[in-house]
């Protein structure tokens, strides 16, 4: 007898599951640019793509949406917004320094391959 296959997700299902599982592994006290982070889950050159889908996140989601910055370290929320704020407040919280709106990518970057075992 065969199993039951499971339920077919779709192609837009299948990129933001590659996104999320990708972005859950990102690690405390690192960062990660939305370019990068799409590369990483094998999405190509899709960094506007994830900008948008992360903005879609719920409130009460646990994926760490802060670690991830525009191009060159910059964090592009606004500062004075709710999610500007929210975001500096746990960088800060997590040891990454900003200065003048950007983030130490040399310092604070997350390079997946030194974090495996």
């Amino acid at each position: 007898m065969t199993e039951p296959l499971a339920p077919q997700q779709s192609p837009a299902e299948i990129r933001r599951t590659a996104l999320y599982l990708t972005l859950a592994q990102v690690p405390e006290g690192k960062v990660v640019s939305y370019g990068e982070l799409a590369q990483m889950a094998g999405l190509g050159r899709a960094a506007r793509w994830v900008g948008r889908t992360l903005s879609q996140l719920p409130a009460d989601t646990t994926l760490p949406w802060h670690r991830v910055l525009g191009a060159g370290g910059r964090i592009s929320l606004p500062a004075g917004s709710a999610s500007g704020d929210e975001q500096r407040a746990r960088l800060r919280m997590e040891g990454v320094s900003i200065l003048n709106n950007r983030v130490d990518i040399q310092r604070h970057g997350w390079r997946p391959v030194e974090h495996s075992g």
